[in-house]
């Protein structure tokens, strides 16, 4: 099991449990065993039912649990995931964090294969972003993956990306970009570059710098902008487009060429997927 996975359950199992289960403790006889299934209440794109097989592991190592599906597979309403067997108390202590995670993930899953679906007669693809939820942050990547989208860079330290700020604070495009290729050269370090644009003078201004970049992100772009700001590109380097883009919009957007559009949405305004586990 991966040690973050590991780490994470057990962390959160204690936040849960703490000195006890004491509605399990007071109303089920400890050796009692018994069986539940996880069922689908709202169909949608299944994610992280390789978590629930670990936290019930790390609940009790002894619960029989059998899988019927795997994440990235489309579900339906009424359709069983898994069967859990054991001792009453563990697959009541597990219950709740099986389906926090699962459903938050399926949640996730399912809006970015939506999403995914309205730009699939497109070259560009799906990006998510870093607006995730602190500590969760490798479960909703992970569930962008089962829905069909693209992993950005999952925090700070594996690529260089030169936002507005990053700019403003440097004194500009150029400054920004000597300081960044200096700072790789004397530490050794090979990251990818990205640089955010804000208008098609910015763009100029990044091409006209003399450093290579991997990746311009285009924000706040009209598909117009955006257009004619790939035309001045032509190729040197991936093109990203965000900010403002929903559903209703992407369509317009993937059309234009772009190679990425990045959301912030597939993991901050997902719904999560209705799931249950039930006795039986």
């Amino acid at each position: 099991m991966n040690n973050y996975i590991e780490t994470f359950i057990k962390q959160a199992l204690k936040e849960d449990i703490g000195a006890g289960d004491f509605t399990s403790l007071a109303c089920i006889d400890p050796d009692k065993n018994a069986q539940a299934q996880l069922i689908v209440k709202e169909s949608g794109i299944l994610s992280g039912i390789e978590i629930a097989l670990s936290v019930f592991a790390l609940v009790d190592k002894n619960l029989a649990v059998d899988s019927l599906t795997n994440s990235g597979t489309s579900i339906n309403k009424g359709e069983i995931l898994l069967t859990v067997s054991g001792k009453a108390q563990s697959i009541l202590q597990a219950e709740r964090l099986v389906l926090n995670i699962m459903q938050r993930m399926s949640g996730i899953a399912t809006l970015t294969y939506q999403t995914a679906q309205l730009i699939a007669h497109t070259k560009c693809k799906l990006l998510d972003t870093r607006k995730t939820t602190p500590g969760f942050r490798f479960f909703e990547k992970l569930a962008v993956i089962h829905g069909g989208g693209v992993n950005h860079r999952i925090g700070l330290f594996d690529m260089i990306m030169i936002k507005d700020n990053h700019i403003d604070y440097a004194g500009g495009i150029k400054n920004a970009l000597e300081r960044t290729y200096s700072y790789q050269h004397k530490n050794n370090l090979n990251l990818k570059v990205e640089i955010e644009t804000r208008n098609l003078q910015e763009v100029k201004e990044v091409l006209k710098s003399g450093f290579k970049v991997d990746r311009i992100m285009l924000d706040n772009y009209s598909p117009q902008n955006l257009v004619e700001a790939i035309k001045l590109i032509d190729g040197y380097c991936e093109t990203e487009a965000s900010g403002g883009i929903d559903s209703s919009t992407i369509k317009v957007y993937a059309e234009t060429g772009v190679d990425y559009i990045s959301m912030g949405a597939l993991t901050h305004s997902y719904k999560s997927l209705d799931l249950s586990l039930k006795a039986f």
